[in-house]
């Protein structure tokens, strides 16, 4: 299968060459990786630049953004910067964080799950961490869910939820999307990705509302929010967190923020997680 990975990198000087190392290593070489240096400050394009004349398939795209690193949003428009650039001659489309180092056979085990079955739209590893000498399982959501650094989409499932969002959630309206066109998607135990940087560790404070109003653009209503920040906040052992989501949620209410996603696709999301919740509390 033909793999194109984008991958945007701000300030990604002491990662970056560790994850082109390990996609240039694939036992399946992606067919096109697309680097887009989102206003970095050091040493990045230098380095990319570097790896673009020594892999005919490795390029580099210049984006001007924002200094203030905005979840959601500000990678996803760098995304598309790259996007930009590709064909349509691909069947499956990725995208990357820069801050990580692939198994040799991260590639070529996907697409073995995408041949043998039809119906997956999305495929991915976990993420590691390490602490004290340790890779440990970057254990920040149900080991169901693909993380945003680790986005790997059939061709036909991405253009089916109408690519990406870019929004705060991205990560997850993708997966809902896909399983209201039908598609599936999973995670792979044995594939373990090496995440240098923990997620979150650059958040600013002006994203601190964004969580809650992601949850409003899915149209979640009061009741699944309250439910979603209270598990996300215990997540991250601070109750400050629940506090900030419910007040994004009724600041995008107010200021009547527009959806993501129409009202079809809301009352299928909403029933999907009522159904969710049932069955753990069953």
């Amino acid at each position: 299968m033909d793999f194109y990975i984008i991958i945007p990198a701000h300030n990604e000087q002491d990662t970056i060459d560790l994850t082109l190392e390990s996609l240039a290593n694939q036992t399946l070489v992606p067919k096109r990786v697309v680097v887009v240096n989102d206003n970095s400050t050091d040493n990045t394009f230098n380095i990319v630049s570097k790896f673009s004349k020594e892999y005919e398939w490795i390029s580099l795209v210049n984006n001007i953004s924002s200094e203030a690193h905005l979840p959601g949003s500000k990678i996803i428009n760098a995304f598309y910067k790259g996007y930009e650039t590709l064909d349509d001659d691909y069947d499956v489309i990725c995208k990357y964080d820069a801050d990580l180092i692939f198994p040799s056979n991260y590639l070529e085990t996907l697409a073995s799950h995408y041949v043998s079955d039809e119906q997956l739209g999305m495929i991915a590893g976990h993420c590691y961490i390490e602490k004290d000498g340790n890779w440990e399982l970057e254990n920040l959501t149900g080991k169901d869910h693909i993380r945003g650094a680790l986005k790997a989409y059939r061709k036909a499932c991405f253009l089916d939820i109408g690519k990406l969002k870019p929004a705060m959630g991205w990560d997850t309206i993708d997966e809902l999307l896909a399983l209201y066109y039908n598609w599936t998607f999973k995670t792979d135990d044995t594939l373990k990705v090496k995440h240098l940087k923990p997620t979150g560790a650059t958040y600013n404070k002006a994203s601190k509302y964004l969580q809650g109003e992601a949850w409003y653009k899915l149209r979640f209503g009061l009741s699944l929010t309250v439910l979603a920040s209270a598990k996300l906040a215990f997540r991250k052992r601070s109750f400050r967190y629940f506090i900030d989501y419910i007040k994004g949620y009724f600041k995008a209410k107010n200021e009547k923020v527009e959806y993501l996603i129409t009202a079809e696709q809301g009352k299928f999301i909403r029933n999907f997680r009522w159904k969710q919740i049932s069955r753990k509390l069953l």
